[in-house]
């Protein structure tokens, strides 16, 4: 007994028992299980350092700055529900950034409908060429704190007939669906749907004849659904008006084709900001890197896709919430190729500058850019990136 006490005690006194263990029978230490992993945040830091530096030059500093700051949102006011949470908003201090026609553009340039109330944009000479009016529908709301403000929007609440009075979201993201042009009667193709904010804002334009929603996950699917629900009255949610589905986009041209006035392509991509800021859920965690490099692949794809769902005469819009330029126009610029080449179809690209013009107070726009127009982050604007690109087919 007291040599079994005498070998406990001198257990406790010896730390490393591997100097009386053979060579033969050591393990080595399981270092790389214990070592600090790199987070997906910060490698994809790196990744933009190393490419946007180059991209974009002298902007990327400061827009590096915007894009690991608090983001800025937007108030998508729902239509359908009751007035007085516009006004409840607007008494915060918020403002209708589409309707304030008069601090985005002179005078002179605006004018407004009074049978249909609609907002446009007069002919006008920027940078000397004479571009279409535009056209803006009446519906849309979107409430904006004003610039520098970083007030926090509060959660919206039910109102009296169970529906939320306001969706929150990047402000930058209702460009697309306003630069859609979305007419009376039209049928509208929106080709990646989830998690529906671009939805409520087609819907709002109360002049779709028939919306097809479509997101090739089932998950994403479930929620957009809910998010309707929350959103819209169930009578406007029948089949007769609204279609939801959840099939592979690639192969939409092959499933309906020449059949949309309208295709937004809202496509999957890097979605800068949520993969400098989360690591849930992040494109640059090392088991999604094969899904990350096979982006630019999939956004022709599914552009190729809106493509032929239009119908001759019908306007697509590409859009994405990344600066890349891969993701970007590079894809578009495959895209008006191969629809050339493999299908025989022609496309015109659209100048969305009245857009950016009326709307160049409130974002900050990309310079130079060859095609397209992107939404890119500021400290005093801090919405974006969305870049987009409008594409009419040629009948």
């Amino acid at each position: 007994m007291a040599l079994l006490l005498d070998s406990r005690l001198l257990l406790r006194k010896v730390k490393d028992l591997r100097c009386f263990t053979p060579r033969r029978h050591r393990v080595k230490e399981k270092w790389a299980a214990t070592r600090a992993k790199q987070p997906p945040t910060s490698l994809a830091l790196q990744h933009f350092d190393a490419t946007y530096g180059g991209q974009l030059g002298q902007l990327w500093p400061s827009i590096r700055v915007a894009l690991l700051s608090e983001k800025k949102y937007g108030a998508l006011f729902n239509n359908f529900s009751h007035e007085s949470i516009l006004a409840h908003l607007e008494a915060q201090g918020c403002r209708d950034f589409i309707s304030d026609t008069g601090t985005e553009a002179q005078p002179s340039e605006v004018e407004v409908d009074e049978e249909s109330n609609c907002v446009s944009i007069k002919k006008s000479d920027i940078d000397g060429q004479l571009l279409s009016p535009l056209q803006l529908s009446p519906h849309i709301k979107c409430l904006v704190f004003p610039r520098g403000d970083i007030t926090r929007f509060k959660p919206a609440r039910p109102d009296m007939y169970g529906l939320l009075g306001y969706y929150l979201m990047d402000a930058a993201s209702v460009l697309p669906v306003l630069a859609l042009d979305v007419q009376e009667g039209h049928n509208v193709l929106d080709l990646c749907a989830a998690p529906g904010g671009k939805t409520l804002a087609l819907l709002q334009t109360q002049s779709i004849g028939f919306l097809c929603v479509n997101d090739s996950s089932v998950s994403r699917t479930l929620r957009l659904r809910r998010v309707l629900r929350s959103y819209v009255p169930k009578q406007f949610l029948t089949d007769e008006k609204l279609h939801i589905s959840s099939l592979d986009g690639t192969k939409w041209g092959e499933v309906e084709s020449n059949t949309f006035d309208r295709v937004l392509v809202d496509v999957p991509c890097t979605t800068d900001r949520h993969s400098l800021t989360e690591d849930d859920n992040n494109i640059f965690s090392k088991s999604r890197t094969g899904e990350r490099r096979r982006l630019p692949e999939l956004q022709l794809e599914l552009l190729l896709a809106g493509i032929e769902a239009a119908c001759p005469g019908g306007e697509i819009l590409y859009s994405t919430c990344t600066l890349s330029q891969i993701q970007n126009q590079s894809v578009v610029e495959q895209a008006i190729f191969l629809a050339q080449e493999n299908h025989g179809i022609r496309l015109q690209v659209v100048d969305l500058r009245p857009l950016t013009h009326m709307f160049r107070k409130t974002f900050h726009f990309a310079p130079d850019l060859h095609l397209g127009e992107m939404v890119i982050p500021h400290l005093a604007a801090n919405f974006g990136p969305i870049y987009m690109c409008k594409l009419r087919r040629l009948s």
